[in-house]
């Protein structure tokens, strides 16, 4: 009686059309998630199943769409006759019963087989039928994907330009709809067509988004593809700039490739490999075998037992073998690809630890050069000041002028090169702080409209009114920016405006992304020059550059502290009419109404009101020029000094003297000044010690504030702003002793 129910259950599951569609419906979904998987031999069992259930059921719509995933599956496993095969079954149902919406799936599959084959052609045709259909139904997603597969294919034959235009669809349409995967993968598309056209600088925006989208979300082969493209991308800059950090990035850029092409090619031998081949035979084997047996059974009588299992056991033999070569012939060629990889892997070390080596001897080079360029032109700038300060003849004084701003000059361009020596060995750090960003513009301008009035140019500042004030942000690196750009809007305009705009874009709970724009009616620069003008050393022509001078770094600097801060810049301009550079960047907003200044480094106070009678200084400084210049500054500030030039006594004269303030610099014989310092710290906590020298003050920062240095002064130094430091640390003294 119960064996008689449980067959009457299984009897009604089997046959509950209900029951069979959720199996048919859950097979084709675990189908898809072992395709998604790389595990291909699961995929093709679910299929299998699904198949035979949909036909048991007789659901046409059903069995269509388990062919179309037989196609794509026998795509993936480069099967692609049989994937045709499986697709004109698809294609044939759909039509009968107008399932259009999985149709335009099977056209889409379809290109994609004819693509593999190089078919440019008919896979162009598949994917116009593909589109024509998505966008009858609406099907928004599947239209992206098709545009991007219509882009590539024109991308294999060559026509970029078209391939352009359509890639740009798709991710207009991805982003519309909110799809990553796609939009990534558009994205890396779209930089590689780029290349192709010669825009190196839009190819490495394109794919760097590509990449971090896809890296965000772990689309792991898409990911593979942004790094290949990007690989190429970058050496093709490194070629035409001789650039070592591209050549570098280029060499990481493939390493990551090579290591995750290795990942992906070990996640589909785990399913994909000869042993999933093996249990798929071994299925079809033990399938005949049930053939076989039910044929014994029926051969009993006829004893023909010897001869069938004879027949057998040859048909078992015969598959073992194939077997066998089979994975023989996969082991070789998986030991010679793993091979050339290791030796591949081996090249672009090598090559990669050479980058490195020249880069950081790059960096060691410039900070040694430029150290010992700061400290002549202290003396160059010292005694320049000095001698125009004391009486010249009316014939010196244009010369001493001239050698002031030459002076002055190297210093600026020095300055210039350490920024990007810096930001191209990744060394600047962002600093956010609280800050007022309308009162930060609005003091920019102010400093800069001296430089405007000699240029008979007015400045023009618009702050949107809906923009909050105060925002979150490395508000000095913000001022680097916008002074090199209005500084580059006054130096090529005259008699002209300029207009400094600030505006919202974007904005996503406390994180607004702000437009800043400097337009002026200057004299424009050159389509062909705007290609190359964020590079280092890049200038309007021979021409310009005597006519308006400059370096050819600031915007080379603009773009690389930019980049720091997650931003784009972008530049726009026509000849003798004016240009206009804007650039975007994301800020946090922030409710604090009164935002902390920094406090004021200089003096501002009246020097008479200071006695200085029996002020003290002590200079450590070993350069002979030097001291003789600092010492002439100090004696015209009515201050005594001694001066001693090494670091072991200068710590025994402040043991045994009373000084006020000490001068200590930095690269010393014996003990440097940082050794020195740290050695008064020991016994006298407040002394004001000043550090003076000449290395770069951004890089040493951390180490001044462990040595113990009250405040530094960089050589060369204007006059001015070392008697104000000076005057300050003595006012501060004095102000404690009341």
């Amino acid at each position: 009686m119960l064996l008689s129910l449980n067959v009457f259950s299984q009897k009604t599951i089997d046959e509950d059309p209900e029951i069979l569609q959720n199996s048919i419906n859950y097979r084709i979904t675990q189908s898809q998630i072992a395709l998604e998987q790389y595990n291909y031999f699961g995929a093709q069992n679910n299929l299998d199943e699904a198949l035979e259930l949909a036909q048991k059921l007789d659901n046409r719509k059903s069995e269509g769409i388990i062919y179309t995933l037989k196609g794509r599956l026998q795509l993936i496993t480069e099967e692609e006759d049989k994937a045709i095969k499986s697709l004109n079954k698809a294609i044939e149902i759909q039509r009968i019963i107008n399932d259009n919406k999985n149709l335009a799936d099977s056209y889409k599959t379809f290109g994609d087989v004819y693509l593999v084959k190089k078919d440019y052609s008919n896979a162009l045709d598949s994917y116009r039928a593909a589109k024509s259909k998505y966008q009858e139904e609406g099907m928004e997603e599947g239209l992206a994907e098709t545009l991007l597969a219509e882009g590539k294919t024109y991308m294999h034959i060559g026509n970029y330009r078209k391939a352009r235009s359509i890639v740009e669809q798709s991710i207009a349409e991805a982003k519309k709809m909110g799809s990553l995967k796609l939009q990534s993968d558009a994205l890396i598309t779209q930089g590689f067509v780029y290349s192709k056209l010669g825009d190196l600088e839009k190819a490495l925006t394109y794919t760097d988004e590509g990449i971090e989208i896809a890296k965000q979300n772990k689309y792991t082969n898409i990911l593979n593809e942004g790094y290949l493209t990007a690989s190429d991308i970058n050496k093709s800059i490194g070629k035409t700039n001789q650039s070592i950090e591209n050549f570098e990035l280029s060499n990481q850029y493939l390493k990551s490739h090579i290591q995750l092409s290795d990942s992906l090619r070990n996640l589909k031998t785990a399913y994909s490999s000869k042993d999933q081949e093996t249990q798929h035979l071994l299925k079809e084997m033990d399938a005949k075998n049930k053939e076989v047996a039910e044929q014994l059974d029926s051969l009993e009588s006829d004893k023909n037992l010897n001869t069938l299992t004879s027949i057998l056991s040859v048909a078992l033999i015969t598959i073992l073998s194939l077997l066998t070569l089979s994975l023989y012939k996969n082991n070789n060629i998986r030991l010679k690809t793993n091979n050339m990889l290791h030796k591949k892997n081996g090249e672009l070390i090598i090559a990669k630890e050479k980058a490195e080596l020249a880069s950081k001897t790059k960096a060691n080079f410039l900070s040694t050069v430029t150290h010992e360029l700061r400290t002549p032109l202290y003396a160059v700038t010292g005694l320049s000041n000095m001698l125009l300060e004391e009486n010249p003849k009316p014939e010196q004084i244009q010369h001493l002028k001239s050698l002031k701003f030459s002076g002055d000059y190297l210093l600026t361009f020095i300055n210039d090169i350490l920024q990007i020596n810096k930001i191209e060995a990744n060394k600047v750090e962002i600093e956010p702080e609280s800050f007022n960003l309308r009162k930060k513009i609005n003091n920019i301008i102010l400093a800069l409209n001296n430089s405007a009035n000699d240029n008979n140019v007015t400045l023009h500042f618009e702050y949107d009114k809906d923009l909050p004030e105060n925002f979150i942000a490395d508000q000095l690196k913000i001022s680097q920016i916008l002074i090199n750009l209005i500084g580059n809007s006054i130096k090529f305009t005259k008699d002209g405006d300029i207009w400094i705009r600030a505006y919202k874009i974007e904005q996503k709970g406390n994180t607004y992304t702000l437009r800043f724009e400097v337009e002026d009616n200057g004299i424009g620069i050159s389509q062909e020059k705007q290609d190359n003008m964020f590079e280092s050393f890049s200038q309007g022509s021979i021409q310009i550059n005597r006519k308006y001078g400059g370096t050819g770094l600031g915007l080379s600097i603009v773009k690389g502290l930019i980049d720091i801060l997650k931003g784009q810049i972008y530049v726009k301009s026509e000849l003798e009419k004016g240009t206009t550079f804007y650039f975007e960047i994301p800020l946090e907003y922030t409710s604090v109404k009164e935002v902390k200044e920094n406090k004021v480094t200089y003096f501002e106070g009246n020097a008479e009101d200071i006695d200085l009678t029996n002020v003290k200084i002590l200079v450590v400084e070993d350069n002979k020029i030097n001291q003789m210049i600092t010492k002439k500054i100090l004696t015209k500030m009515n201050l005594q000094c001694d001066i001693i030039d090494n670091g072991e006594d200068a710590v025994e004269m402040i043991k045994n003297n009373n000084y006020n303030i000490i001068l200590m610099d930095i690269h010393m014989p014996g003990i440097s000044g940082m050794e020195a310092t740290k050695r008064v710290r020991a016994f006298d906590k407040d002394l004001t010690i000043f550090a003076l020298t000449a290395v770069t003050i951004e890089d040493k920062m951390h180490e001044f504030d462990e040595a113990g240095f009250t405040d530094i002064i960089p050589k060369p130094f204007k006059q001015e702003e070392f008697e104000k430091k000076l005057y300050n640390a003595l006012a501060g003294k004095a102000n404690k002793s009341a």
